[in-house]
């Protein structure tokens, strides 16, 4: 009866967390691996060239052709839990309405973590765009520009690229001629929160204040989520902690990580956008583990700092003492990082944040 109980409560957190997620699984990350994310690593199918077609030869057939897929190693990186207590009641007698609050809760908390997580990481390992500004004259015209690049790269245009605006941007959109409503669109895309399409992209409102963002540009194909639950969703009776009485939690963990994998597939729209940098390994003595971040790219007169791995991303005008970050000099400060690990770069002028940046350390760029 416990088993099904862990089982039915950890379906109505996930039923919960895929109706809030934003960034949803099949609209921007896929879901193709192979393995056990709870063994703390999966492997990845990435295959960036088609099946060869050639012409077929009735007398002798036709040479077969190996395919390209290989196979790169994601490691689960995020370990996330929830432990509620609730007062009161032993682990029998918690009664469903209560249960079914925290339930609830819980699969919103854990939605709003990982569209968090899963946001950062895309625009780490996305390609950048920096525009002067974003404006109802020109809003069509970038947004041609990122699908002229797509397309340039390759990247289908099957249906499936879609545009996560923030609000700003969206008023935008939404005022543009070119803008089809979701009403003219089929059910199954209105259900997956999409509210339109502009230029071929389906349209998603993102309520994200990460500094000068002002779009992101994707298709699912190129960017994966992996998540699985490492202890399942179930209510502990905490009788015998030694410090609670006549009191249970809903307890579970969950464990999940994202990975881009081609970055011309994934563009993030900055406006106005005058921040860029690189990575590559530390040089020196106790240089082992270490990079360094050149930022080729940014506004004069002003300071840089950065995070490794940032819980929040930062928002514009966002004072230095809030964002709390280490301060970098440009091509010289060497950072402990680990393959994997997404470095904030924010540009800081009158001790506030005006852009910011993001990088996807790999290992090369890693001093060994």
């Amino acid at each position: 009866m416990a088993h099904e109980a862990q089982t039915r409560y950890s379906d109505l957190i996930l039923a919960k967390l895929r109706n809030e997620l934003v960034l949803s699984d099949g609209l921007v990350f896929n879901n193709d691996y192979e393995g056990d994310p709870t063994s703390g690593s999966v492997k990845i199918p990435v295959r960036d060239t088609e099946v060869a077609v050639s012409d077929y030869d009735k007398a002798n057939g036709i040479t077969a052709t190996n395919g390209s897929t290989s196979y790169t190693d994601l490691i689960i990186n995020k370990d996330k839990a929830v432990n509620e207590i609730i007062d009161g009641y032993d682990a029998e007698s918690v009664p469903d309405k209560i249960v079914a609050e925290r339930l609830d809760s819980a699969g919103y908390s854990l939605a709003t973590q990982m569209d968090t997580d899963g946001g950062t990481v895309l625009l780490a390992g996305s390609t950048p765009l920096n525009v002067a500004s974003i404006t109802k004259t020109n809003i069509y015209d970038t947004i041609v520009d990122v699908r002229t690049a797509m397309s340039k790269a390759k990247i289908p245009n099957d249906g499936k690229r879609y545009l996560l605006v923030t609000p700003d941007t969206m008023s935008l959109i939404l005022k543009s001629p070119e803008f089809i409503g979701a009403s003219s669109l089929g059910d199954d895309v209105k259900g997956n929160g999409v509210v339109g399409k502009i230029a071929g992209f389906l349209v998603k409102e993102w309520n994200d204040d990460t500094a000068n963002l002002a779009m992101l540009a994707g298709h699912p194909r190129f960017a994966t989520r992996v998540h699985e639950w490492q202890v399942p969703v179930h209510i502990q009776d905490l009788a015998g902690s030694g410090n609670y009485i006549g009191a249970s939690a809903v307890q579970g963990r969950r464990v999940y990580a994202h990975k881009v994998l081609r970055s011309v597939a994934i563009r993030a729209v900055y406006a106005p956008g005058s921040l860029t940098a690189s990575l590559a390994a530390a040089t020196g003595a106790s240089s082992s583990g270490k990079t360094v971040v050149t930022v080729t790219a940014g506004n004069t007169g002003t300071t840089y700092a950065y995070k490794v791995n940032p819980s929040e991303r930062a928002t514009f005008d966002m004072t230095s003492t809030a964002y709390n970050g280490t301060s970098l000099t440009s091509g010289t400060t060497a950072i402990a990082v680990s393959a994997g690990d997404v470095i904030e770069v924010v540009n800081l002028s009158s001790s506030k944040v005006k852009a910011v940046t993001y990088l996807t350390v790999e290992a090369d760029d890693i001093a060994e």
